[in-house]
C-alpha cells in the first residue's frame, strides 16, 4: 500500500503544477500582465512555465524526485508570499495556506524520495545492478 499511495501523491501533487503551467500558457498575456502587476517581471513567465511543467511531468514520473520538489517547494514559497500576501482577504488568505501545504506534500516528497515505482527506482535499481 505504501508504494501505491507514494506513487498517488506523486501524481496529485505533480498534476497541479503541469496543468497550472499549461494554464499560464494558454493565458499568457494575462498572466505576464498579473505578474508585472504584482510587481514581478512578466519576462519570468517562461522559466515558471518551463518550472511548472517540466517539474510536474519530473514529480509524475518520478524522475530526479528529491530535487525537483525542493525546486518546486521553493517556488511554491515564494509564490505564496508574493501573490498571496493579502490576509484581510479570504480567498487570498486560503491561497496562501493552499501552497503553504502543497510545500509541505513537496517536502515530504523530498525527505522520502519518489517511491518504488519510480524512474529514480529504476535508475537506482539499474546502477545496483551493474
Amino acid at each position: 500500500m505504501k508504494q501505491i499511495s507514494q506513487l498517488i501523491a506523486r501524481v496529485f501533487i505533480g498534476q497541479l503544477f503541469l496543468l497550472s503551467g499549461i494554464s499560464k500558457m494558454q493565458g499568457y498575456e494575462g498572466m505576464q500582465g498579473y505578474m508585472n502587476a504584482m510587481s514581478v517581471p512578466g519576462e519570468l513567465l517562461p522559466l515558471v512555465i518551463i518550472l511548472e511543467v517540466g517539474g510536474g511531468l519530473a514529480v509524475i514520473a518520478g524522475w530526479q524526485v528529491r530535487r525537483v520538489s525542493i525546486a518546486l517547494g521553493l517556488f511554491t514559497l515564494v509564490a505564496a508570499a508574493v501573490f498571496h500576501n493579502d490576509f484581510a482577504d479570504q480567498m487570498q488568505l486560503i491561497m496562501f495556506m493552499k501552497n503553504i501545504a502543497v510545500a509541505g506534500g513537496l517536502m515530504l516528497l523530498a525527505a522520502h524520495g519518489a517511491g518504488v515505482y519510480s524512474l529514480d527506482q529504476r535508475r537506482s535499481a539499474v546502477y545496483a545492478s551493474s
